[in-house]
């Protein structure tokens, strides 16, 4: 599998080498000391990591320079999939056909669209369906169950 993007590295912190990180994943692994992040120099594990504002500031092993910090601004960070049985992972909402309760096919999700309110799946044939009307996806990769509001895929009560 993949490799997953959870953030991009800023601008450096200080004179020790410390970076500033942005990190979208909700996972505590993700912003833990010994945490791998994959950029694109390669595998580098946080040696240490602390709140700041809206980010994180990381010591990164390998780069102990504010130079070195700064040559790595901007990359994105990306890192293993975790194994979660009980988590909903985006990657796998993506190609999975959407499926009412009553086991209508409504089309492939083509992508899942970041929304503050709610993630969106667009369907191939534009439809946007909230994530938060998934009521099943124990068919993954295959399929996911979507319980909509009336109208939302021309299903009328």
């Amino acid at each position: 599998m993949t490799n997953l993007e959870i953030g991009r590295i800023g601008k450096a912190h200080g004179l020790r080498g410390e970076v500033t990180a942005v990190i979208t994943s909700d996972r505590a692994e993700r912003t833990a000391p010994g945490a791998v992040w994959f950029i694109d120099a390669g595998p580098v594990t946080v040696e240490a990591i602390r709140p700041f504002q809206q980010r994180w500031i990381a010591v990164l092993a390998g780069v102990g320079t504010r130079e070195a910090a700064e040559a790595l601004s901007g990359q994105v960070i990306y890192a293993e999939p975790i194994d979660d049985p009980a988590a909903l992972w985006v990657h796998d909402l993506v190609g999975a056909d959407v499926r009412t309760p009553d086991g209508q096919s409504w089309g492939a999700v083509i992508a899942v669209l970041s929304n503050p309110a709610d993630d969106l799946l667009e369907l191939a044939d534009g439809t946007l369906v909230p994530v938060g009307f998934v009521t099943e996806d124990a068919g993954l990769p295959e399929f996911v169950v979507v319980d909509p509001p009336e109208g939302l895929l021309g299903v009328e009560d």
